[in-house]
């Protein structure tokens, strides 16, 4: 009787385990980013966007590069909203030229056009050729507000897709997992 119940009990206990680090791994998904913004002039511009950034509650830390304007954003281990990021900046006066951020994604084929969910968002791979994507990679956001109006118009070419000019789901897109309408990121793998 004694060994059942042990048998039982490991069981149980690896099955919370199990739970507790599929729930990790589907909030690890994003550990960083680098962001790029536009119109600074002096280190107080530089000071408002850290400023902005820092009271976004996943963002852990920010570390500031003047030269290049440029801000590495460590996250905390949760859910992230690269609109938020975006909106951040440009309450504080300014713009985001470029957005990349460090994702964690196992064993998911891509291909040009694929779409897939990460943290409760769809993403829209425009310029990648088939592949299968285990570990991390570097995915660039390139939708409009996320790049420049020239950088923007240059991936327009890249897809056929409405959602790209809305930024939302479309009846051009699969929505196995997603609803139409709902926010949809277009994304460049980095190499």
């Amino acid at each position: 009787m004694g060994s059942i119940f042990q048998l039982f009990f490991v069981k149980k206990i690896i099955t919370i385990f199990c739970c507790i680090m599929l729930v990790v791994q589907t909030h690890a998904q994003f550990s960083d980013a680098n962001l790029v913004a536009g119109g600074l002039t002096c280190s107080m511009c530089s000071k408002a966007i850290y400023k902005a950034l820092i009271k976004i509650p996943f963002i852990d830390n920010v570390i500031t590069d003047i030269k290049t304007t440029s801000y590495h954003i460590n996250f905390k281990d949760t859910i992230i909203n690269p609109d938020q990021l975006r909106i951040a900046v440009e309450d504080a006066g300014f713009t985001v030229l470029s957005l990349v951020v460090s994702a964690e994604i196992k064993q998911v084929k891509i291909e040009k056009d694929t779409h897939i969910r990460l943290q409760e968002k769809t993403f829209h791979f425009l310029n990648a050729e088939p592949a299968i994507i285990n570990g991390t990679v570097q995915l660039q956001i390139v939708d409009k507000d996320f790049v420049s109006e020239k950088m923007y118009k240059s991936f327009k070419t890249a897809t056929t897709m409405n959602c790209y000019e809305t930024g939302k789901m479309a009846s051009c897109c699969n929505a196995d997992q997603s609803q139409m309408g709902e926010r949809i990121y277009h994304v460049i793998l980095l190499k």
